[in-house]
């Protein structure tokens, strides 16, 4: 009688520790999935969102003359267009002294626009103007004016662009100032005086 031929077994795979097993080490070992229930006499501890001092619901106390505005690269081009004395059209909006302030990031992005936007980075360097050093990486305006406003609720915005009002309009207390009928004009503040009403 001859020997039985013995078929050869095809993706068999070779036998493999559990990871639950005792001999594995204590941090290499995988978790039991067991859920613990939880205690219902437990107290409930809830994270509430901080809102800072300055706010009373929507109206922001810490804005007051002298206005400080921080003035995005679009609002530069647009008042030129218009033909508007940035400084003197504020004042006229807002009947109070008010000082425009530039960031590093507005400055490098006028600057990197080259030949054609000469005026506006003469306008840019105005004495007049208050600059405001950048720490944080790269010239992307709208996250740094977005941020700056954020952690001072001290200025007012003024843009012309689409999204960074959107983005600025979920922040609370934060006026926004843009160009309208060949003027300035300014949402979400209460003491804008001399605004044209719309």
């Amino acid at each position: 009688m001859g020997k039985a031929k013995k078929t050869r077994k095809y993706a068999t795979m070779k036998r493999m520790i559990s990871l639950r097993d005792p001999r594995i080490k204590e941090n290499e070992r995988a978790k039991s999935n067991k859920v613990k229930k939880e205690d219902p006499s437990a107290l409930k501890v809830k994270e509430v969102v901080k809102y800072p001092s300055c706010l009373f619901f929507q109206y922001n106390t810490q804005l007051g003359p002298p206005y400080y505005i921080l003035v995005d690269t679009n609002f530069i081009n647009f008042s030129i267009k218009t033909k508007l004395d940035i400084v003197q059209s504020m004042m006229d909006c807002l009947y109070a002294k008010c000082i425009p302030c530039i960031t590093d990031c507005v400055m490098a992005e006028i600057e990197k626009m080259g030949q054609k936007y000469r005026v506006a980075l003469r306008i840019a360097k105005d004495p007049r103007f208050e600059r405001l050093p950048c720490t944080h990486k790269g010239t992307y305006a709208d996250d740094c004016l977005a941020q700056r406003v954020i952690q001072h609720k001290c200025y007012i915005v003024a843009t012309v662009d689409r999204d960074l009002k959107r983005r600025i309009r979920k922040i609370p207390g934060v006026p926004i100032m843009y160009i309208s009928n060949h003027r300035y004009n300014i949402e979400r503040m209460p003491d804008d005086y001399g605004a044209p009403r719309l």
